[in-house]
């Protein structure tokens, strides 16, 4: 029998609340990776503008960080997969939490094996987050290798 009043619905929706603010999580962390995103690309194509005035070994440190910069980009775009997969799964695991909720079937273990995946997903998300930071220092090192010395008088 279906649930018909609000009191029979509330347990399901206090049970939905955890995937929902997980969305919101996952939300924030795609708003930071896009932001690095866009930002990879602008400096990628200032670089690349660069390299047309560029000779010798200023030319050669500059296609270096451009390829880190397009390394960087594809393991944001992976971060990125990954994060947007997240969400998919926890918004998947609110609707599989109401439909057996609401028709009494017994499929716990597919929540389970959504949430699994959910969290999955946001760790690898994570993970590939921490290679695009690493990364990124290896560019800023080469920037400050290829830096005029500072006068000092």
């Amino acid at each position: 029998m279906l649930p018909t009043t609000i009191e029979q619905i509330i347990p399901q929706l206090r049970d939905a609340i955890g995937p929902v603010i997980l969305i919101s999580g996952v939300g924030l962390l795609l708003l930071t990776m896009t932001n690095r995103l866009g930002r990879t690309i602008d400096r990628a194509r200032q670089l690349t503008n660069e390299l047309a005035t560029q000779t010798g070994r200023e030319r050669a440190q500059t296609q270096a960080q451009v390829d880190i910069i397009y390394q960087r980009a594809k393991i944001i775009r992976l971060a990125i997969l990954f994060s947007v997969t997240s969400a998919l799964l926890a918004a998947l695991l609110v609707m599989t939490l109401f439909v057996t909720a609401l028709l009494q079937l017994p499929i716990g273990w597919l929540a389970c094996l959504i949430f699994i995946g959910c969290l999955g997903s946001l760790c690898a998300s994570l993970i590939a987050f921490i290679g695009d930071i690493n990364l990124s220092l290896q560019a800023l090192k080469l920037e400050l290798e290829s830096a005029p010395p500072e006068n000092k008088n």
